[in-house]
């Protein structure tokens, strides 16, 4: 079991420990209780584990929002201060360390105050308590050697952090985060490993290339992956050929079973309005609610009945696309892609190698080309070139983000890196405190780009620990690298002995150098090398750049970046975001877990605004809409106008003609977000009023 639930020796209540995150807490009651197990099948929400127990009341220590539904799951109250009759609910309990549900046969009131909550019951009553782990944390490590059957056995337990095979999966919070999976002489899965059995099969050939593209889907259709001479998908009498391009059919009907499933699992527990049903009703008349009831591999029967041309033109455009060398040493990366729901492609030869190239004219160059104003070196080589760099371009992508993992520097892609995905995890829960943020700049006549320290930290509700630093010394320079750093902006000069200081070149591949630093942008001349050096000795994530970069995009370049990433964006996102306004965003590239983020945007989720203007005082609106950390894909989000009354899908695109000037405000005065109004980007604070 991943939670336990014991008594409290000292006092009265309970004690939850959840295994999976390392967090543990309390709730407290008026009377010893003496819990008894039980299978949790009584509460709304899935649950990891249950009790019952009896008491006159629970005390949360802090202050609660607490959430109560009737039987039928309808909403019938919910805050810090709430009272309702007699009755049968369903109570949620938020926030603690992990999903907390009660449920009871009586009247109560929730009284808070003094950091803390009482849900005070009508006299004495039996009390079903439920938790589920939040699952940010994979469960344990599976061991497996190294041949392809093994690896299958492997990746059939991804599915195992699911909450639930229901469409409620859907659900970034009900998916959890797979177990690892490493190398090793025999095969062995930790006892908070359960393994699962869906009545789904995935039959591949057994080699690497099969067994990784089918990783995601293995997890999300909690299947078992076994060996067969054709690929195919098999369930309770059916089957689904996965020939030809088998990586293309995983990736179609991995969208095609996600869309579905948010769709129809708005027959369950949150009946909402949703955009993307109205649009598909428009087309097909599914029996939602038939489908919902049906077993997971009855209902995914029946959703490979649904055409496929039907379906595509309305599937939003997925998050991520990974191209994996399918080699051993990159088993261990297919867990957080499977966390990323991410579409898998398999390389098996080289792509064509190729070289960035640069368009430089007359413009100042951050590389040596001029000596006197250069954002490169100033008397010798500029870092690496195509000659000693092996490049390679993977094939285009109809994703919005695109990783690779493998040998080789991709051109257009995230180089993703095991190392990278693991501090993902390693790094837990971050402590409470201001988030830091270091921009260097060494360089005085690119002081101009050093004045994005003041769009970091333009934030409510948030804190921001901003230096700004020039002319740094090589010592400094080692100290900051080495300090616990959020982010650093790198405004300056590097070539293939390193970053310029005050007194000379530090090469961030010395071996003795140490890294704090969190993430990164080294907004240089090919600071590709340095970057994957600071990956490569402990940051998580960054943007560097391929070419020699001219300076005045350069500069726009580092203040886009700025406010996106002090808007929530993440660093891949945020390239693309600073690519599509400027040409030479395409000269970066963004290095280690793509999906790093500074902080929360204010909404939980990215968003870019498309405005066209109809008149003086109407327009026409499509907003894009891209998951970030808790708000992964499948999360649901809303707009503040009464131009639009329904939920709508992340990620997706949502168009609204005719809507008012008026309308517009209100929605740019929400948050800090790019908008491209007619192909140029903007910002909403600059567009007030319109």
């Amino acid at each position: 079991m991943s939670i336990d639930i014991d008594p409290l020796v000292e006092g009265n209540g309970l004690r939850v420990t959840d295994h999976i995150e390392n967090a543990q807490f309390e709730l407290y009651t008026d009377r010893p209780v003496a819990p008894v197990p039980t299978d949790g099948e009584n509460h709304y929400f899935p649950v990891d584990a249950a009790v019952r127990f009896s008491t006159s009341s629970v005390t949360v220590p802090r202050v609660a929002n607490v959430v109560v539904r009737d039987v039928t799951g309808a909403v019938v109250a919910e805050g810090a201060d709430i009272e309702v009759p007699e009755g049968e609910y369903y109570v949620q309990v938020s926030p603690t360390p992990t999903k907390t549900y009660l449920h009871v046969r009586s009247g109560f009131a929730v009284v808070s105050g003094d950091e803390r909550s009482r849900i005070a019951f009508d006299g004495e009553t039996v009390v079903s308590a439920g938790f589920r782990s939040l699952n940010d944390q994979p469960a344990g490590t599976i061991t497996t050697p190294s041949d392809p059957e093994s690896v299958m056995r492997a990746v059939s337990l991804l599915g195992s952090s699911l909450a639930t095979t229901s469409p409620e999966r859907s659900f970034p919070t009900l998916r959890g985060h797979p177990p690892l999976i490493e190398i090793g002489d025999g095969f062995s899965v930790p006892d908070s490993v359960e393994e699962t059995d869906s009545g789904v099969e995935i039959v591949v050939p057994p080699e690497y290339r099969y067994v990784f593209a089918s990783a995601s889907i293995a997890h999300y259709l909690d299947a078992t992956v076994v060996p067969g001479s054709a690929p195919e998908l098999r369930g309770d009498g059916w089957s689904h050929s996965l020939a030809p391009d088998f990586e293309a059919r995983c990736s179609r009907l991995l969208r095609r079973t996600f869309y579905l499933d948010c769709l129809v699992r708005t027959e369950g527990f949150y009946p909402v309005e949703l955009y993307e049903r109205d649009r598909l009703d428009d087309v097909l008349d599914l029996e939602y609610a038939r489908l919902y009831h049906l077993p997971l591999s009855e209902r995914l029967g029946a959703y490979l009945d649904v055409p496929f041309e039907d379906l595509e033109p309305l599937l939003p455009q997925w998050s991520l696309t990974t191209d994996v060398r399918p080699t051993a040493e990159n088993v261990s990366v297919l867990p957080y892609l499977a966390d990323d729901l991410s579409l898998i492609r398999c390389p098996e030869a080289d792509p064509s190698d190729t070289g960035p190239e640069a368009t430089h004219g007359s413009e100042f160059l951050r590389s040596p080309t001029d000596a006197s104003v250069v954002r490169g070196a100033t008397d010798r080589g500029t870092g690496f070139t195509v000659d000693d760099g092996q490049f390679v371009q993977p094939d285009p992508v109809d994703t919005v983000e695109h990783a690779w993992v493998g040998e080789g520097i991709p051109i257009g892609a995230n180089k993703a890196t095991i190392e990278a995905y693991r501090r993902r995890i390693g790094r837990g829960t971050p402590e409470r405190g201001p988030i830091s943020v270091s921009v260097v700049c060494n360089d005085d006549r690119m002081r101009e780009e050093g004045e994005v320290a003041a769009l970091y930290g333009l934030r409510d509700m948030l804190q921001f620990d901003i230096e700004v630093t020039h002319d740094l010394t090589r010592a400094e320079m080692r100290e900051l690298l080495a300090s616990d750093v959020d982010f650093l902006h790198y405004i300056g000069h590097v070539d293939d002995r390193g970053m310029q200081c005050a007194n000379g070149f530090l090469d961030l591949t010395e071996a003795s150098l140490e890294i704090g630093v969190d993430s990164f942008l080294l907004n240089a001349c090919q600071s590709y090398r340095q970057g994957q050096a600071l990956i490569e000795a402990g940051s998580r994530g960054g943007i560097a750049t391929l070419t020699d970069v001219a300076n005045a995009p350069a500069t726009e370049l580092g203040r886009i970046v700025a406010r996106l990433m002090n808007g929530g964006f993440n660093l891949r996102t945020a390239l693309h975001v600073a690519q599509r306004a400027l040409i030479t965003g395409h000269q970066y590239s963004v290095l280690g877990d793509g999906g790093v983020t500074l902080c929360q945007s204010r909404s939980g989720i990215a968003s870019i605004f498309e405005l066209s203007e109809r008149d003086q005082e109407t327009y026409d609106l499509t907003v894009k809409t891209y998951p970030l950390g808790g708000f992964g894909i499948g999360t649901l989000f809303t707009l503040s106008t009464d131009a639009l009354d329904q939920h709508c899908l992340v990620p997706g695109e949502v168009t609204i003609h005719d809507i008012s000037s008026d309308n517009i405000e209100r929605l740019l005065e929400l948050e800090v977000f790019p908008v491209f109004v007619n192909g140029e980007l903007h910002w909403s604070d600059e567009l007030l009023p319109m």
